[in-house]
Formats: structure tokens, sequence, C-alpha cells
């Protein structure tokens, strides 16, 4: 099975580079498609559409901003008993929704963060009582995650929930986690996202959990677990691809490294290059 490949413009927002010549680098390496990040207000998402066009690469879809990543990432809490700051965030899902579908592309990523009122838990190790967890998850997770499914739908847009691993949140770390909200939730636009890096901290084997997941995987993300590009390190991604395989995904492998320095392009290729070499195999 041939995979599409892309990228996550999110990973180039430290190198300064602009956009223009990201793009003009990556349609050389022939990258199928690139993931753009979700920060609606700070982007002119008409002239971006224009750029991608103009360099013939798709958008397969955006990037949620969570978390640790920025300021306004911090604020972006969809577990949260404040209204103001829940409303805040389902705004921020709902304008990413609308920026994926100017873009033409079809899916947003969720990323599960609270406020530290919420977090009584071992702090060393990261683990969060489970009757804290699932109490959470019922009151507020899942009937928020599913009006904004709902929202998604009239747009054409998929919402993937990703499981981030402990030590950036406590909530929904593990495949097994996600399962259960997507079958509560239970609508076709709403599926998983996996992570190479996170699995890799989380999961007693990326590959059976990648089996689990079954039909709700739409989209993964690719990188070592240095977080580099794919063969910087140890993860097996030849047996990832085979797992991949087995369950007839045919989705995109969207890389997600840090890059730190503008000379990025032997590491983007190699990467690519690897991932293509595996196919082959």
């Amino acid at each position: 099975m041939t995979f599409k490949y892309s990228i996550t413009l999110s990973s180039f927002s430290n190198l300064k580079e602009p956009l223009e010549k990201t793009l003009e680098r990556l349609v050389l390496q022939n990258y199928d498609a690139v993931e753009m990040f979700g920060e609606p207000h700070t982007v002119d998402v008409k002239g971006a559409n224009e750029m991608f066009c103009s360099f013939n690469i798709p958008v397969c879809g955006i990037t949620g901003m969570w978390g640790p990543i920025s300021e306004e990432g911090r604020k972006r809490r969809l577990l949260r008993s404040s209204k103001e700051v829940l409303a805040y965030s389902q705004e921020y899902v709902k304008d990413c929704v609308k920026m994926c579908h100017v873009l033409g592309g079809s899916e947003v990523n969720l990323c599960l963060f609270a406020d530290d009122e919420f977090l009584t838990f071992d702090r060393n190790h990261a683990v969060l009582p489970q009757d804290q967890n699932e109490r959470l998850i019922h009151n507020i997770a899942i009937p928020t995650l599913s009006k904004l499914t709902k929202y998604a739908f009239d747009y054409g847009i998929q919402l993937l929930l990703e499981p981030l691993n402990r030590y950036t949140t406590p909530f929904c770390t593990t495949t097994k986690e996600a399962i259960y909200i997507a079958d509560q939730i239970n609508q076709e636009n709403f599926g998983l996202l996996l992570d190479t890096f996170h699995m890799n901290i989380e999961e007693d084997s990326i590959e059976e959990a990648i089996m689990e997941s079954g039909g709700l995987l739409r989209h993964t993300h690719f990188a070592d677990n240095n977080r580099k590009m794919p063969g910087s390190a140890h993860i097996n991604f030849q047996s990832i691809i085979k797992s991949l395989n087995t369950i007839g995904y045919n989705k995109y492998i969207s890389f997600e490294p840090i890059l730190t320095n503008k000379e990025y392009e032997t590491a983007t290729k190699s990467g690519l290059d690897l991932m293509k070499a595996i196919e082959k195999t």
C-alpha cells in the first residue's frame, strides 16, 4: 500500500523562514501535502491558500496549537469548569474548522488539557487517579467534543483526538482512552490521530495500539523518540508501517519533528526517503 506523506508546518515555526521558502523546499523533496498550524487569527488565510495553490501543494489538515506550544495555546483548555474559558476554547476549534475548510483540508486535531485546579496528581510521574480522569472526561470532554463534532460535520471536517504523553497532559494519554471517548461520541467525523513520539512513552506496544484503533485511525504523526525525523533514533518504523498496512490504513503519514536548524533539508528528505524505502520492503 502506498502512503501519502505530509509534514507539519508548525515544525518550522522557530526557524523564522518565509513560508514561500519552506514550501519551495518541500515541493522539491516530493512531499504530497502540508499540515497547516492552527493559528487562525495570526494567519492571512486567504493569502496562505493562494500560496499553497501557487506551489500546487495541498493542505491535508490543521495542527491544533494546544498547551505549552504557545502563550495562546496555554489558554486553550477543553476540560474547564469556567464557562468563559471553555467557550474560548470551543471558539478556537470552530475557527480552526473554518480555516481548514477554506484551505481545502479535511481534519483538525484535538488535545485534552485542563486547569491546574483539576490536577491533584503525582507531578514527578504525572499519573492522575482514574476516577478523577473519568469524571472530567464524562462530565466535560464528551459533551463538549460531541457538540464540536456536529459543528465540524457541516463543514465536512473530521475532528481527531490525539493522545499525548503524561508529561504534557494527564488526560487521554493512550490509544485505549481515545478509543473509549470516540466510541462514546460515536459520530462518523470523529476519529483518532496517533503520534509515534507520544506512543513510544505511553503504549505497551505501538503496533498493538495501531491494530486496536482500526478504522478510527484517520491520521498519524511520525517522529522518532528524540522528536527528530524517523531514522534518527530507535523507534521501529518498519514494524509500525507493517501494522498500518495490516489495518488497511491509507491516510496521511505526517511528519512532526522539532527542527532547530535552517539547514533542515537533509533531515526532512532522509526521513521521507526512509519511509518510502520501508514501503517497498
